[in-house]
């Protein structure tokens, strides 16, 4: 009979944690086009209505962590903001690789007008396909392209470390994809709201998500 080696005798294996958080709400007039990598202000009024949100990151993200936003201004105040709710202060280094998709020439057009120059139907759950490319912009595949190889890096640099990463709906869900080794199409299915926490996590040489669209819990109203 041959011995088995028990779990005292397994390597040990690393785990590096990347929490993903989508920015603030964006100012009102923003969220009537396709904004893209505009550099836009956030909504005045839903940072003082979304104070339990700031208080609930700020308690539930972990201290120490390397902590990163993207060259846009909404992710420098999404943090920002969660510093101020209780966090604390920490040091921001700025990762051009988890920018939001570029929309190129077509960045900045309301909606409606944004739909009429696609040239291929829209994803269900999202106003451009995954392989559409905008006019001197990316397609969702691009961003994908981008994404996985500066999350590749950034386990690098970290390993066996926490990495918080304030960011952008198109590039948290790329994030997804890169960690579950898929294309563009199902992860544009997640929705990933405002404020809200994803989880992935590289543990040896495998990538595993955590969880998607983590918010706080809230009881309904009692009525």
């Amino acid at each position: 009979m041959v011995a088995v080696p028990g779990p005292r005798y397994r390597a040990r294996v690393t785990t590096t944690r990347l929490f993903l958080i989508r920015h603030a709400l964006v100012e009102p007039s923003a969220r009537l086009t396709m904004y893209g990598t505009m550099d836009v202000g956030l909504c005045e009024l839903a940072l003082r209505q979304e104070a339990a949100s700031y208080r609930w990151l700020a308690a539930r993200l972990p201290a120490p962590a390397r902590w990163l936003v993207t060259p846009l201004s909404r992710t420098r105040a999404t943090a920002a903001a969660i510093f101020a709710a209780g966090y604390g202060e920490a040091s921001l280094e700025i990762e051009p690789g988890l920018i939001e998709q570029d929309l190129g020439e077509w960045q900045g057009l309301p909606h409606e007008v944004f739909a009429e120059r696609l040239r291929h139907r829209p994803h269900p759950f999202w106003s451009i396909g995954v392989d559409e490319r905008p006019p001197g912009g990316e397609s969702f595949s691009d961003v994908i392209g981008r994404v996985g190889p500066t999350l590749d890096r950034l386990v690098a640099e970290n390993a066996g470390g926490d990495v918080v990463v304030v960011a952008h709906g198109g590039s948290i869900r790329a994030a997804v994809a890169h960690a579950m080794g898929v294309g563009g199409e199902p992860v544009l299915a997640f929705s990933i709201k405002n404020l809200s926490l994803t989880r992935i996590e590289k543990v040896g040489t495998d990538w595993r998500v955590a969880a998607v669209n983590e918010e706080p819990f809230t009881l309904p109203a009692e009525g």
